[in-house]
């Protein structure tokens, strides 16, 4: 069965805010590097941020002195992040209505592919000002390979009838985000307007505990609708993991 393209599962897509607290305590931040190279690549201030979510990279760019507008289709996670000062639209982007306003930079932090990539980058392409910038990026787990193997079995036990492809996903890396990211550059050069697609690449470490890595992971896209008792399996065979590498990983 192939795997559908994410923008087309909706449940999926707006169950995040579930637990938004959750959401915004767990998952990662964005390198400051690279928060500071979509900013001195864009022309100007105001930031039009794209699945914005609890607003964790729409902070980091209000930190560097930019202006943010968010777009959220998930009103919970939209009230999250008003809740914390940030001005956000409850939307889908392919719906979403720029009322004639336009912006120096359109980004999107680990939400692109919830969005069409073309109808997408053509709407990211009228609302851009010249010399405008979209930025689309995502955070590209490397699990140590024990805890990827683990991760895969779990899931397939519990969900074998998942068009996921666990292995490849638990793999992670960037190969495994391959075909978001072909994807979303399909869509660009397919939209009149924009130059030559970049890929820029950040690096950064994070270590994680056991409880940390397991307290994250409900946030994910695979495991937000999934029974409090099929999780409870996923997450014990990835403790397991985890314990036997001494309860922690990078």
């Amino acid at each position: 069965m192939p795997t559908p393209e994410p923008h087309r599962v909706r449940a999926m897509a707006e169950s995040f805010g579930e637990d938004a607290e959750r959401y915004d305590r767990t998952r990662p931040r964005y390198p400051d590097s690279l928060i500071a190279a979509i900013t001195a690549a864009s022309p100007g201030p105001d930031v039009l941020d794209v699945g914005c979510g609890t607003g964790i990279e729409a902070r980091q760019f209000a930190a560097s002195g930019c202006r943010l507008l968010g777009v959220e289709p998930d009103a919970r996670m939209a009230a999250f992040a008003r809740a914390r000062g940030l001005d956000v639209e409850v939307a889908t982007f392919e719906d979403w209505d720029p009322a004639g306003r336009t912006f120096d930079a359109v980004v999107a932090g680990t939400a692109w592919h919830w969005v069409d990539p073309r109808a997408g980058a053509a709407k990211a392409a009228r609302v851009l000002r010249p010399g405008g910038r979209l930025a689309a990026f995502w955070n590209v787990f490397a699990l140590p390979p024990e805890v990827a193997a683990a991760t895969a079995d779990a899931c397939l036990r519990v969900m074998p009838d998942s068009p996921i492809d666990f292995r490849a996903v638990a793999r992670g890396g960037v190969d495994g985000y391959r075909p978001i990211l072909e994807k979303t550059a399909d869509g660009i050069r397919a939209t009149t307007g924009f130059g030559a697609v970049e890929q820029w690449v950040h690096d950064w470490e994070r270590p994680y505990t056991r409880d940390e890595w397991l307290d994250q992971m409900p946030t994910q896209g695979a495991f937000t609708r999934l029974p409090p008792d099929a999780l409870a399996q996923v997450l014990d065979g990835v403790g397991a993991a985890i314990d036997a590498l001494g309860g922690a990983f990078t």
